[in-house]
């Protein structure tokens, strides 16, 4: 098979044929003036005489604008060449300035030779200059009684006498025919043949020669123009094949280093940085979605065999990357096994991502559900495992960093539950940093999701904004761990509403009947949930328990716990009981409040 180059030398051999030599077949072309014997088209770049094969007189110069000059030999005149015609032997020129009569007036009627102008007879012409144009105008038989209105008031600059030649004009232009008659070639050109001087010759006598065609047959330009279509096309396949083996072996090399220095970074617990395009190479082209939140679209992806993830890819319209810078900030000093690690980030341009542990069984929300939905529910036991392993979660944020850790949107979706069932808290784009030494934090917005924000975040009327705001969405996260149901709905006017849980007060107090428990343990279990989940969810945050006292709730039996009083009993045995209930909640609960500081 021929190659590209091959190709294309074959087919420039084939269409090319160099003009050398004196066999009468060489032919030259100008603009749209095909060149041949007796002509010749002198090199404009060489002072060289003419070849003693061609008869002086026919040289013609070729410009850098593809026009055909004629340059008269006895006289000092250059005209433009239209066409020649070798069968009848004639060129017709004109003026390339779009003035002849002043190449005209400069030949008046001398002599052309070896060329004679086509014989119309002889003329007397007067040429006149009008101011109004740049251009003489030819003015002929000036001895006849008719005068041209338009040179009526132009002056006669001269007269020529007996002139032999004719202008013709058309929309091209004025134009002037001359012939010549030796060397006689008419009688080749008749036959389709080309001519040439006779070889031994002293009389310059032509003879007729036959010119092999210049015209390749269709079916070898078929042949070979397909050749060369067929070899670049192999050539360019050969190309592309060769570069994506070493694309391959380059990208291969390049993820074998990649992953040695994530699996260093993982052993050393520290976050590494992902080019978006590792983030697709990560996730497949983004091919398995793992569900889509608020803040964006979570995909499954794979670092090798053993190691598979969950790679949030932020929304370019949320914030002004604060959310992101949160989330990578907080999440990069934390390693605790109730809290999501970080395993690594992208920030690539515009594109933004977080890549996760992965964990199949998916977040808490899957499995809220009442103990009859056998296949759903965790089990109670389950349950207060994954109750007291968020709770020593949100402990480690708020006491166990160098900072203060506040997250501000716990909820069920953001509880994930790996294959042990041990909870991971996540999602930490709304979390706050706060010095332990500088018990602050400012906030000029609500943020969390709705049915889970502490009212004071709302409201400044219920107190400050503090850690106790964590507590409070742990409450209500326990409290639908209780129920199997979400604490919230949309009412029929489509506006949202949070349900004070009066059904866990009917629980403790035995008259619930949504809730089925049979096992008196279970049923322990329950009680004590519910009871802690109410104490958080105090509309004053000075009566939430801190997350310290709340995992002491948690591991104890939980025989000692008192429910706090409930707003829809307004009976006296309540109220007999407040007195003891507020002595235990304020001896056992309150902490230093976080003051608020509202951004400028």
């Amino acid at each position: 098979m021929l190659t590209f180059l091959q190709t294309f030398s074959l087919l420039f051999f084939l269409l090319w044929k160099p003009a050398l030599g004196n066999n009468g077949c060489t032919e030259d072309k100008c603009g749209r003036v095909r060149i041949q014997f007796p002509f010749h088209l002198r090199n404009t770049n060489l002072n060289s005489n003419p070849p003693t094969h061609f008869p002086p007189g026919f040289d013609l110069l070729c410009t850098d604008a593809a026009e055909t000059m004629l340059e008269l030999p006895s006289v000092p005149v250059k005209l433009s060449v239209q066409n020649i015609d070798y069968k009848s032997q004639q060129i017709q020129i004109y003026d390339s300035q779009n003035c002849l009569p002043r190449q005209l007036i400069k030949l008046g009627n001398s002599s052309i030779s070896p060329f004679k102008f086509r014989s119309f007879g002889e003329s007397n012409v007067s040429f006149f200059r009008c101011n109004s144009m740049s251009c003489p105008i030819l003015q002929l038989d000036f001895e006849t009684d008719f005068l041209d209105p338009s040179i009526v008031s132009c002056t006669k600059i001269s007269d020529v006498f007996s002139v032999q030649w004719q202008v013709q004009g058309d929309d091209s232009g004025n134009t002037v025919v001359m012939e010549w008659s030796n060397p006689n070639c008419s009688f080749c050109e008749a036959q389709g043949h080309k001519c040439k001087y006779m070889n031994g010759t002293q009389n310059n006598d032509t003879e007729c020669i036959v010119c092999p065609t210049n015209r390749i047959p269709k079916s070898t330009i078929t042949l070979v123009a397909a050749g060369g279509i067929v070899g670049v096309i192999i050539l360019l396949l050969l190309a592309k094949a060769l570069y994506h083996v070493y694309d391959y072996y380059k990208t291969k090399g390049e993820d074998r280093v990649r992953i040695e220095k994530f699996l260093e970074d993982y052993r050393a617990m520290k976050p590494t940085r992902f080019t978006y395009s590792d983030i697709k190479r990560i996730t497949n082209g983004f091919s398995e979605s793992l569900g889509e939140g608020a803040h964006g679209a979570v995909f499954k992806g794979t670092l090798s065999r053993e190691i598979l993830v969950a790679v949030k890819i932020l929304n370019d319209t949320v914030g002004d990357g604060k959310d992101f810078i949160n989330e990578v900030g907080t999440m990069g000093k934390i390693h605790h096994v109730n809290v999501v690690r970080l395993l690594g980030f992208c920030a690539d341009g515009f594109h933004r991502a977080l890549v996760y542990d992965y964990f199949p069984n998916g977040s808490l929300q899957r499995f809220l559900a009442p103990p009859e939905k056998k296949d759903v529910f965790l089990g109670w036991e389950k349950l207060q495992q994954i109750a007291l392993g968020v709770a020593r979660g949100i402990e480690y944020l708020h006491l166990g960093c160098d900072q203060r850790i506040l997250h501000f949107d716990i909820n069920p979706h953001n509880v994930l539950i790996d294959d042990h069932s041990i909870p991971k808290l996540t999602d930490f784009g709304l979390a706050k940093l706060c010095p332990k030494n500088q018990s602050t934090v400012s906030m000029t917005a609500a943020r969390g999701t709705l049915g889970y924000i502490a009212p004071e975040v709302f409201s400044r009327n219920f107190g400050n904004v503090s850690y106790k705001s964590d507590i409070y969405s742990y409450g209500m996260l326990l409290l639908e761990m209780v129920g199997g149901r979400k604490n919230t709905t949309m009412s029929t006017e489509e506006s949202f509403q949070v349900l004070y849980p009066e059904w866990i007060h009917n629980l403790l107090e035995g008259r619930d009947v949504q809730v089925a428990i049979e096992d008196e343990g279970d049923a322990k279990i329950a009680k004590k949930l519910a009871i802690v989940g109410l104490w958080c969810i105090q509309w004053n945050p000075v009566d939430r328990p801190s997350m310290k006292t709340v995992v002491q709730m948690l591991e104890g039996d939980g025989d000692k716990l008192i429910a706090p009083p409930t707003p829809f009993d307004n009976s006296g045995s309540s109220r007999s009981n407040s007195n003891a209930v507020v002595a235990a909640r304020h001896h056992n609960f309150e902490l230093e409040i976080i003051h608020e500081i509202e951004e400028e």
